[in-house]
């Protein structure tokens, strides 16, 4: 054969090596970007305990089935009181993930312990407004703040470090209202169940305990004036011993499936 010859087959047979170890590459590149794309992200998995403000038993339960359908493998347990019960027991180490609260106060017992506290900063992820509830029919008559004072009246409502307390003695407070509580009441719930059971004329709950009260009860509107916004919190706490599925409920919280279901509720945004 040729010299020339054979020297332009050998070149030929080199550049179609190049070729042949090209599309190797290319395989080898699309089959990794194939096995990356499907690959799916670290599922949540585990129990978790969450401790929430009373007035958030509802519509949290409804957020923890929706949890746990869309992560098999994880638990919400609830625990529900007042937020300054819930605080306390955090801090003295009871046991604990999540903590949900009605106000930034007793969150700020968490974040200001040395010993308990929150893993990070702790994220608002709903608001409330307050109304003053009565019994089916409004047999008292009420109409507003000031005829809370009315004599004979029953009220009812719970301690200043509740902070369904705290926060209608600000209302109280703005009307320049002075009225007397027949009881101080453990959380907002009880508060209702005195109006709804007929033990008690009138208190002054959130929006969301009306609207869930159903018909055993009326909501009286306090105008934005003398009203309060109340801020619920959220975050993971330090004793957590599941952080990843603690830190994946509070997404869900604060994502768009638990913002439909807290407005669903009567929440709103932040």
């Amino acid at each position: 054969m040729h010299k020339s010859t054979t020297r332009y087959l050998l070149v030929l047979l080199a550049v179609l090596g190049l070729a042949a170890a090209g599309c190797g590459d290319d395989s080898s590149t699309s089959s990794s970007t194939t096995a990356a794309s499907t690959t799916t992200a670290t599922k949540i998995t585990g129990v978790i305990t969450v401790l929430a403000a009373a007035s958030l038993t509802d519509s949290f339960r409804e957020i923890g089935i929706a949890f746990e359908a869309a992560n098999p493998g994880a638990k919400v347990t609830f625990s529900f009181a007042a937020s300054s019960a819930l605080a306390t027991q955090i801090n003295q180490g009871a046991p604990a993930d999540v903590f949900a609260a009605a106000d930034t106060a007793n969150m700020d017992k968490l974040t200001a312990a040395s010993g308990a506290g929150v893993y990070a900063a702790p994220v608002t992820f709903a608001t409330n407004k307050l109304s003053i509830i009565v019994g089916k029919g409004n047999p008292k008559g009420i109409t507003g703040v000031a005829d809370l004072a009315k004599s004979g009246l029953i009220y009812v409502t719970a301690a200043p470090d509740v902070p369904i307390g705290a926060y209608a003695k600000q209302v109280l407070d703005k009307a320049k209202v002075t009225v007397t509580p027949k009881s101080l009441e453990a959380d907002v719930k009880s508060v209702v169940n005195k109006v709804t059971l007929g033990e008690a004329d009138a208190g002054i709950v959130y929006t969301t305990d009306v609207k869930a009260a159903g018909d055993k009860a009326l909501g009286v509107v306090i105008p934005d004036d003398l009203n309060v916004i109340a801020m619920y919190p959220i975050a993971v706490t330090k004793a957590t011993k599941n952080s990843a599925a603690a830190t994946g409920f509070v997404s869900f919280v604060t994502g768009a499936a638990g913002q439909t279901i807290l407005a669903k509720y009567g929440f709103t945004k932040p």
